[in-house]
């Protein structure tokens, strides 16, 4: 069923309805559910025993929800079942049930979608960056006294630790994800574009293929919508220049340091652990507390959107500038925000050690997260867990996470984290990768199958000073975690024993 045929249908129970959610616990779907619940509709669904931090999340806002699926809970009472990408009705027995009850049934990416078309929505997308730039976009509009919800592919520090934000029913900013073209389920306004790159190898079969689902849900921006895009990115640069050369009636917003116009970045420095910086739109210099030139850019981004979203809720008194009291409060917000998970995100410090932990898994991604912490702390050694996801990415983009990783001062390998999506058909491991790398890199280089088979190794390397950070999309960010504990516990006897 397509999501137009959902919207005639008015698939969507009324305020005050029943919404069965199963794969609940899912970043995403959990966060669709806390605005469904916040909205006035009664939430309840099911996942695995597995425990996320969605749980804390679910059971704080009080939430029913099963850890096992059971085809016996699902009955007539039920006005709308959403469910995960992960579950179908061939798998799963609940959704097979509300399949044979006729219930009406959703994939969350398309529940999501029609959830924007209730609003004046922006889609946030681009293949690195998107997380962080919708969070940024949050506490933007909060300061800017925005009616919007806000909803991101992780947990916000600044969101009191959850993906969602609601500071009203007018406007909605969300991540919209490329894989498989979920965001051609959305209803923008508004895009803003990051960065266009191959991934997804397992879906998306070269460049080209994944350029053309861009250009194809920035093809779903209305006549006198807008399309923010990254200018310094060439892949968002050509998809924006092919929108632009199809005279669609559709504003172009460029940001970045190569940029024209008031979105453009004037200069950048690093100062005092914060990065400095200027737009030629704001009179004021803007700073940011996490790293990475990268930063720069997603604030550029939403700076834009929160113009253009000023504008339209303020009206004429607002056309040409933010206004000193919105600027404070926009320069406060950007000083305070605190990332989001799996994000640069620092896990502890102690034992004069920083462990960090950052999702990103696209070599791009990682150069630019490396690069980023390297500026902040340019004197500290940068030790680095890495662990690449999906055997197809790890082939097609081989050489480019050789490079990418020739930012870390010592290096940790580990197998390669599968997707249950795909099959190696390509021979390609996690020790090719580490041969290859260790091959052409100066400093140390190491290899465990299992990320915790490097604890005792990195017990003996880590020392006061060194910045610890795990990479990637795999289950190797507990390997910091415990490694945290480890350095934690030690302090504590030394400071008990005087």
């Amino acid at each position: 069923m397509g999501i137009e045929d959902v919207i005639q249908q008015e698939i969507f129970p009324s305020v005050g309805g029943t919404v069965y959610f199963v794969g609940i616990k899912g970043t995403g779907v959990c966060a669709l559910a806390e605005l469904m619940h916040t909205a006035g509709y009664k939430i309840s669904g099911s996942d695995t025993y597995e425990v996320f931090y969605t749980d804390k999340i679910l059971k704080k806002l009080k939430i029913p929800y099963y850890e096992i699926f059971d085809a016996t809970r699902i009955n007539k009472n039920i006005d709308l079942v959403i469910h995960s990408a992960a579950y179908s009705p061939d798998s799963n027995s609940e959704l097979a049930r509300a399949l044979e009850l006729n219930i009406p049934i959703l994939k969350y990416t398309d529940a999501l979608g029609l959830w924007s078309a209730r609003f004046d929505s922006t889609g946030v997308c681009g293949v690195h960056g998107k997380t962080t730039t919708t969070a940024i976009c949050g506490v933007l509009a909060r300061a800017a006294g925005l009616p919007a919800q806000i909803l991101t592919g992780s947990a916000a520090v600044n969101f009191g630790g959850r993906a969602t934000l609601v500071l009203g029913d007018k406007y909605f900013i969300a991540e919209t994800c490329e894989y498989r073209k979920h965001f051609l389920s959305f209803f923008p306004k508004r895009i803003i574009l990051t960065s266009v790159e191959w991934d997804h190898q397992d879906y998306f079969t070269d460049y080209e293929a994944i350029r053309s689902a861009f250009v194809e849900y920035c093809r779903l921006l209305p006549e006198g919508g807008q399309l923010i895009y990254c200018a310094d990115d060439p892949g968002a640069a050509e998809v924006a220049n092919i929108i632009k050369n199809e005279n669609r009636g559709i504003e172009l917003t460029p940001y970045g340091f190569t940029a024209a116009g008031d979105y453009s970045i004037t200069s950048y420095a690093v100062e005092d652990t914060g990065a400095v910086f200027t737009l030629a739109g704001i009179p004021d210099v803007l700073k940011i507390s996490i790293p990475g030139r990268h930063q720069a850019l997603n604030v550029s981004a939403a700076i834009a959107l929160t113009i253009s979203l000023v504008k339209e809720e303020f009206g004429a008194a607002e056309k040409n500038a933010l206004g000193k009291e919105k600027i404070e409060a926009i320069k406060n917000a950007l000083l305070n925000f605190k990332g989001t998970k799996r994000r640069s995100e620092i896990i502890g410090e102690t034992g004069g050690i920083t462990f960090m932990d950052d999702y990103g898994h696209h070599p791009a991604a990682i150069k630019t997260t490396l690069d980023g912490i390297k500026s902040f702390y340019p004197s500290r050694r940068l030790i680095v867990s890495f662990m690449s996801h999906t055997y197809s990415r790890t082939a097609a983009l081989l050489d480019d996470f050789v490079s990418a990783l020739d930012g870390a001062d010592i290096l940790f390998l580990h197998k390669i984290y599968a997707s249950a999506r795909e099959n190696n058909s390509s021979g390609i491991d996690g020790e090719k990768l580490f041969e290859k790398a260790a091959a052409s890199r100066s400093g140390e280089t190491f290899y465990y199958d299992e990320p915790d088979e490097a604890f005792s190794k990195l017990c003996e390397l880590l020392k006061s000073s060194d910045i610890f950070i795990t990479l990637g999309a795999g289950n190797n960010w507990t390997l910091g975690k415990k490694l945290f504990a480890h350095f934690k516990s030690i302090d504590k006897q030394r400071e008990h024993h005087g």
